[in-house]
């Protein structure tokens, strides 16, 4: 590696971090004044390429040009206001979880619409005016247009911080930061406040996006890696930091770029180390690294409570008489399903992805509710089970119920692995780390060919001969789903789980009682990673492959939704949660073309007119009556 193609790769890094930079700066301004962790953020820098496509193809020339960046960047704000006055106002007062649901069903609002306005096609820009060449740099070629885009970093890092301390807006929101009570008790109009800074962040993920178009191709897919790299980025310098923003988007672009210049090295044990495949998972290490040493970020400040206060226990209560017939009735319905279809019919397929879906969706809950502990990546571990199933099945050639054996063995170890790094942390820093953890295993599962498949996975994984039909692997499906979630419920009441809640509702008084809080977390997690692993075995039976979207951020996704839609505050809201889901998802993708925006419409209706979940709303209707 020579001096001048180390210099190139880090100027490169430098033009990608102040595209990070735009990105991460307007979703840490909305998070530190309104609170929500914005999913629909990485929309916003897909809308702003596509919008700045439009215009640049119809305006010519170096001013046509420029105007077209900065009025596509104006309309992703205006965008954003009428999103804040529309939705967001209306979800200021919903838990946390609920709004980043909200947030989610608006991304696939967004995507079907982009889809539906310029096709699924990527669209290449046009080179910028005047930048188009590129100049020698110690014999290297560097594009003109890639030293422009090092300069927007700290140029609107400067006009951020001069906004923010030498204006009364500015003020207002640092104080709005720092005490939102007290500014509303100032007499402080906070609707205007929240909607000015809310399209604030949107503009600037705009712009961001905006000024990405002549280096990549505006697509469909840049809504979600861009999410997920602002995400790193926000957490990495500290929540609702612009100068810990900045420097974070620095240090992982560097990174980044630093990979890419090593190339493959030649150990002296004679293995190749291809430090470039490290790019893929490379600022979630990072995050990593960072939320282990200094779990609030490199320049955020230290939460001053371990977890939130909670005041949900009262709401989880032991099964009665009715509810246990009721349960017994509904399981007998469940396997007499086979009895009312045909043998090979699709109900029997579909029930089979429900049952999976309630385990995976059950032992999420179980760490969120009453566990307290967010989760973004638990789908790691469901793929975990999946893959030791695989495995087993088809390198080891073990029977399949020596295989579902290892499966919960398979989520349970990486649950306890990552669970020691990630109950040391809480709330939205905890979350993020489970998501960069879930992200590395990706990431080694996707580049280890020999062992995992590569991309290609592991094909072949079928049940033995007497669950080969779909009705007997219903039954299994069945009778491992409904035995594994009604054992979750009752470890729900047993003394561990009063522990467990008792922890999350309130750490000081737990320990000052002699509970030991983290290893009681760290149990929960570890419990809750076994049965999603369970989940992903019958999974991968089920499917007969698997692959590394298994593991992938989507599913992960799924889940919360899962949970969310159902009531994260009620025993069988997962339940729900993951029926309705799949049924949503499965008849309107078979029967509407955009099926995307539909779902997301249904999500944000059920959200709006359902803020407790499904089945926590009409609990507590009941109640009222």
């Amino acid at each position: 590696m020579s001096l001048s193609g180390l210099f190139v790769q880090a100027l490169n890094g430098l033009a990608a971090a102040s595209t990070l930079f735009l990105l991460a700066s307007g979703l840490s301004l909305i998070f530190g004044v309104t609170r929500i962790v914005n999913f629909a953020h990485g929309s916003f820098y897909m809308l702003g390429a596509y919008v700045a496509w439009s215009l640049t193809d119809r305006l010519q020339g170096a001013i046509g040009f420029w105007f077209s960046i900065i009025a596509g960047a104006a309309a992703i704000g205006v965008i954003g206001m009428i999103v804040e006055l529309t939705i967001m106002r209306r979800i200021y007062r919903a838990p946390e979880l609920f709004q980043l649901l909200a947030t989610f069903a608006l991304t696939l609002v967004i995507k079907d619409a982009t889809l539906a306005l310029w096709g699924a096609e990527d669209l290449l820009g046009p080179r910028a005016p005047g930048l188009a060449g590129a100049i020698t740099i110690l014999d290297r070629r560097v594009p003109q247009y890639d030293l422009a885009l090092i300069a927007s970093g700290p140029l609107v890092l400067l006009a951020l911080q001069l906004l923010l301390t030498r204006t009364r807006w500015g003020v207002l929101v640092r104080a709005a930061t720092q005490d939102r009570q007290m500014v509303a008790a100032l007499g402080v109009n906070q609707a205007v406040l929240f909607t000015s800074v809310f399209a604030l962040g949107a503009a600037l993920a705009g712009l961001g996006g905006a000024l990405q178009l002549p280096r990549e191709p505006a697509g469909l897919s840049m809504d979600m890696t861009a999410i997920g790299d602002a995400f790193v980025v926000v957490v990495v310098g500290g929540m609702g930091s612009i100068p810990g923003a900045f420097v974070a988007a620095l240090l992982i672009a560097e990174v980044k770029a630093l990979c890419i210049a090593l190339g493959d090295w030649q150990t002296p044990l004679g293995f190749i180390v291809a430090f470039p495949k490290f790019t893929l998972v490379a600022e979630f290490a990072v995050m990593a690294i960072v939320l282990i040493l200094r779990p609030w970020g490199l320049m955020g400040r230290p939460d001053t409570t371990i977890r939130p206060q909670g005041s949900t226990s009262s709401l989880l209560t032991q099964p009665g008489t009715r509810q246990s017939w009721f349960i017994a009735g509904f399981a007998l319905l469940l396997f007499a399903a086979p009895l009312l279809v045909e043998a090979r019919s699709y109900t029997l397929v579909f029930g089979i992805d429900v049952l999976t879906a309630v385990l995976f969706a059950a032992s999420l809950h179980f760490l969120m509710g009453p566990g307290g502990m967010h989760s973004f990546g638990h789908a790691a571990y469901f793929g975990l089970g999946a893959y030791a199933a695989a495995l087993c099945a088809k390198a080891l050639n073990w029977p399949m119920w020596a295989a579902l054996v290892a499966a919960p063995a398979g989520g349970l170890i990486g649950a306890i692995l990552f669970g020691w790094f990630c109950v040391r942390l809480s709330g939205v820093y905890l979350a993020m780390l489970t998501l960069a953890f879930s992200q590395i295993v990706w990431s080694v599962v996707y580049q280890w060919d020999g062992l995992t498949g590569g991309s290609n996975g592991i094909v072949g994984v079928w049940p033995s001969s007497w669950y080969s039909s779909k009705a007997a692997f219903y039954c299994l499906a069945v009778i491992v789903c409904g035995g594994a979630t009604l054992l979750l419920r009752r470890i729900l009441f047993a003394p561990f789980g009063y522990a467990m809640r008792a922890a999350r509702d309130s750490v000081a008084r737990s320990e000052a009682i002699g509970l030991d809080v983290r290893r009681i977390q760290w149990i929960a997690f570890s419990i809750a990673g076994a049965f999603a692993g369970l989940a992903g075995g019958l999974f991968a039976f089920s499917k007969g492959s698997i692959s590394p979207e298994t593991l992938g951020v989507s599913r992960s996704i799924d889940g919360l939704v899962m949970v969310l839609l159902g009531g994260v505050d009620t025993i069988s809201g997962p339940i729900v949660g993951a029926a309705v889901f799949l049924f949503l998802q499965d008849q309107i993708a078979r029967h509407v073309e955009y099926w995307r925006a539909i779902l997301g419409l249904f999500i944000l209706a059920l959200v709006l007119l359902f803020p407790a979940g499904i089945v926590g709303t009409i609990r507590a209707w009941t109640l009222r009556r």
